[in-house]
């Protein structure tokens, strides 16, 4: 590795895949000058449980931060936090920020992330208690409007994870809440129908209203109550409403300096943009999958842990390369969803329920004879041995594998 003492390396954007970045660039032996900048004005925090403990809990401190600030003090990493970077200059390996501050850089790790999708929906603007949920200033909003009342009325515009997560936070509080989804099932792009069927019974279950295959035309106030009016001519009372219609990639920087975008930032196996000096990690890159043997875009926290791992060895230096099982998971209720790979081109979903809990089942997706992903319902066993089974591609006997007699381990399912 070369000296490094002298150089400067800057990251834009600090959530999990900034902050690892940092930290795991000292942990990799780099000397220099390392400079961290986020326009979110908190202390780097954890994201997952912003839609569930800390949405339901009153202590203000429930949220925890990804590392406390002594840490940052020890390993010489400067915070820059409320701070816009409004443009890269590759030719100068410079950056503007603030009022015509400019920060020069040796390596640049663009870690920008994404953003809420705010629905082009007339009046939807000027309406007040509307707020989407992905950071921690929202979730703050959303407590102040809901005042501690059990009473509200809450209506959910969007059922993909968030918006479920959110629903299921919600009604736990005591609230009155709808989901509104467009499409005709709810997690209708990220999921099965048989998941989505489960998850639609759970929710139904605990009281909450489901509206698929229905669009917001529009909103509008009356007295204190917002009216949200849709494509099957009803109008539904919210005293808020929550934005859960998915993200917008951050991109804006990287597609004005010139870097290489689709489907997000265009990056190598060892998250290098077509620029030399610049990396990418987490929500906003594209890239190439080994396992699976294409480029995918991926919105969790594991990939960009992993990605900010391998990006760190890269800059110092290191032989790595990326080649990780993309995995997930949702919390709902007392319902835990653990999901490994990617079930994109799938030709059987093969559902294995448990005998001795009614509860827990996992569905197994296939192409062919290959194990593409696992979904895990209350079930880490089917998890952990699902993740071996795609890890190590082996091949599994089906008929074994649905038939809730048969005990699930390796020995009984792994083909020979």
């Amino acid at each position: 590795m070369e000296n490094t003492t002298d150089k400067i390396a800057v990251v834009i954007g600090a959530s999990h895949a900034g902050v690892n970045l940092a930290f795991n660039l000292r942990k990799e032996g780099w000397l220099g000058t390392i400079l961290l900048f986020d326009a979110d004005p908190a202390l780097p925090y954890h994201r997952p449980p912003l839609s569930k403990t800390y949405l339901t809990s009153k202590n203000s401190e429930a949220q925890q931060p990804l590392k406390p600030m002594e840490s940052y003090k020890k390993e010489n990493i400067e915070l820059y936090l409320g701070i816009w970077v409004k443009k890269i200059d590759r030719k100068a390996k410079q950056l503007s920020y603030g009022e015509g501050r400019a920060q020069n850089y040796d390596v640049l790790i663009l870690a920008t992330g994404a953003r809420p999708f705010i629905p082009d929906i007339p009046r939807l603007e000027t309406t007040k208690n509307v707020f989407p949920l992905r950071s921690l200033e929202d979730v703050q909003h959303i407590k102040k409007a809901l005042d501690g009342s059990k009473q509200k009325k809450i209506v959910v515009i969007g059922g993909g994870y968030i918006g479920l997560e959110t629903a299921a936070s919600l009604k736990k509080m005591g609230a009155k809440v709808t989901v509104l989804e467009r499409e005709e099932r709810v997690l209708a792009r990220v999921t099965s129908p048989e998941l989505s069927a489960f998850f639609t019974d759970l929710h139904k279950k605990h009281g909450v209203k489901l509206r698929t295959n229905i669009s917001v035309k529009s909103i509008r106030t009356v007295g204190e109550t917002q009216q949200v009016l849709c494509s099957d001519e009803n109008a539904y009372q919210a005293d808020v409403i929550i934005l859960g219609c998915g993200i917008q990639i951050n991109i804006e920087l990287a597609q004005a300096a010139g870097l290489t975008l689709k489907n997000g930032i265009k990056v190598d196996g060892i998250c290098k943009t077509n620029d030399d000096s610049i990396f990418a990690i987490g929500d906003c890159t594209f890239h190439h999958n080994l396992h699976y043997n294409r480029y995918v875009r991926l919105e969790s926290v594991q990939n960009a842990v992993d990605q900010a791992k391998i990006a760190a060895a890269a800059i110092c230096g290191k032989e790595v390369v990326c080649n990780s099982i993309p995995w997930f998971w949702s919390d709902q209720y007392d319902t835990k969803l653990q999901m490994v790979g990617l079930n994109e081109g799938y030709d059987e979903a093969l559902l294995r329920t448990e005998l001795e809990n009614e509860n827990s089942f996992s569905i197994w997706y296939f192409n062919g004879k290959t194990l593409l992903a696992v979904d895990a319902v209350n079930n880490a066993k089917a998890y952990v041995i699902g993740t071996k089974c795609i890890k190590n591609r082996l091949s599994l006997d089906k008929a074994k594998l649905k038939n809730p007699q048969i005990q699930l381990k390796p020995a009984t399912i792994i083909l020979e």
